[in-house]
């Protein structure tokens, strides 16, 4: 718990950093040519953030729902070893459920970053 909430305060940070970096300085009078503009900056941030955020989230719970998946398998085993080959089909089968999860928020994470549907709305 503590290192989700280390990472996370680093997360916060790095989108403060970033978001410093993006916006003028207080007593400027216009914008950097290619600078984005502020809600853009902030919009694209945003997103980057949760991506991250839910791509992590995401592939530690997995982790620990595989880890749990072999370990009943394991000691079912351990209980039945003559039913082998059909407690490893089965969590095999279950075990490619679990990462087809962390893939899908992976190809999410990648549609909102670099081919987002609602750039228009947020960017002007």
């Amino acid at each position: 718990m503590r290192t989700f909430l280390l990472f996370l305060m680093i997360a916060v940070a790095l989108t403060g950093l970033a978001a410093a970096a993006g916006e003028p300085a207080a007593g400027a009078t216009g914008t950097q040519a290619g600078a984005p503009a502020t809600g853009s900056a902030w919009f694209f941030i945003a997103v980057s953030v949760a991506a991250v955020l839910g791509l992590a989230i995401t592939a530690a719970v997995c982790g620990i729902a595989q880890g749990n998946a072999v370990a009943r398998a394991v000691e079912s085993i351990a209980r039945q070893p003559e039913s082998y080959n059909r407690i490893l089909t089965v969590s095999m089968i279950g075990l490619a459920f679990i990462e087809s999860l962390t893939i899908y928020v992976l190809v999410i994470a990648l549609i909102l970053i670099y081919a987002n549907p609602f750039v228009g709305f947020f960017t002007k």
